[in-house]
């Protein structure tokens, strides 16, 4: 039994990192990336589509995103999708193809993008540490209610100690990887 619930909290603690690395690819740093636009939908045939499905996005160099849409007739969709964004980019067109310039960061941006990564690695700290909260709550009733020795609930609240901390290194190193990408110059 103690066995299911480590591996539950495991399993909720590899998602909380997974969440992170995914969070932080989305976060722009000074190189161009086309993973930046994975939540753009745009308006086709009524229904709203992800970018990502409409075109294909390539990146030929550090500071430009080339967006290729399969149909033709959405270049100026694209377009206003992207002027419409958070983003903060400006796209343009020559009637086939879609040319992003990413301008390079001045100081201020990147000390912004570094304080919503230091959010979210916050966020997968929390939600690590709910996953071990939650373990170490099922090992209490567990061993009140006579399924397991008391050597084996703080055994095996031990061993969630030891992941959480181990997950917890994982998001600062991500975190310290991610800080030092965008400080980059």
């Amino acid at each position: 039994m103690p066995e299911a619930i480590i591996q539950t909290a495991e399993d909720r603690m590899n998602k909380a990192v997974a969440a992170l690395t995914h969070e932080f690819s989305n976060v722009r740093t000074g190189r161009a990336s086309g993973a930046v636009f994975e939540k753009l939908s745009i308006e086709y045939y009524g229904a709203q589509t992800p970018l990502l499905q409409m075109a294909a996005v390539s990146s030929p160099e550090p500071q430009l995103v080339v967006i290729s849409p399969y149909d033709k007739s959405i270049i100026k969709a694209i377009e206003k999708a992207i002027l419409s964004s958070d983003l903060g980019l400006n796209p343009s067109n020559d009637g086939t193809v879609i040319r992003v310039p990413f301008p390079a960061l001045n100081e201020e941006r990147r000390r912004e993008l570094v304080k919503l990564c230091h959010g979210y690695a916050e966020q997968a700290r929390v939600a690590v540490r709910n996953a071990r909260r939650d373990a170490n709550d099922a090992f209490k009733k567990a061993d009140k209610a006579g399924e397991i020795s008391q050597d084996d609930a703080r055994r095996s609240e031990e061993l969630i100690q030891k992941k959480t901390d181990m997950f917890i290194a994982t998001i600062d190193d991500h975190l310290k990887h991610k800080e030092q990408e965008i400080m980059e110059v």
